[in-house]
């Protein structure tokens, strides 16, 4: 479905900008690898509301993928703030 696949996307930007913010990947425009720990609080933020605002409306795959992603930035973010 052209929405699932458009939700996955959702959920690439906002996994990227978290990796991003945590130093774990590049900035794509400046090409350096920055710790901002606001910017990726942020992103797990919104991963988290999307997960609170889709609750009981996502097929068993995109809820996997969702609360895998949030799990997995969530111990990486933990990792940084030490």
């Amino acid at each position: 479905m052209k929405n699932d696949e458009l939700f996955m996307q959702l959920i690439a930007i906002f996994h990227a900008s978290a990796l991003q913010g945590m130093g774990k990947m590049k900035n794509p425009v400046t090409e350096k690898t920055e710790v901002n720990v606001e910017q990726a609080s942020h992103a797990i933020n919104m991963l988290d509301m999307l997960r609170e605002k889709t609750n009981n409306n996502l097929d068993d795959a995109l809820q996997r993928s969702l609360n895998q992603v949030i799990s997995d930035l969530k111990l990486n973010f933990t990792d940084i703030k030490k």
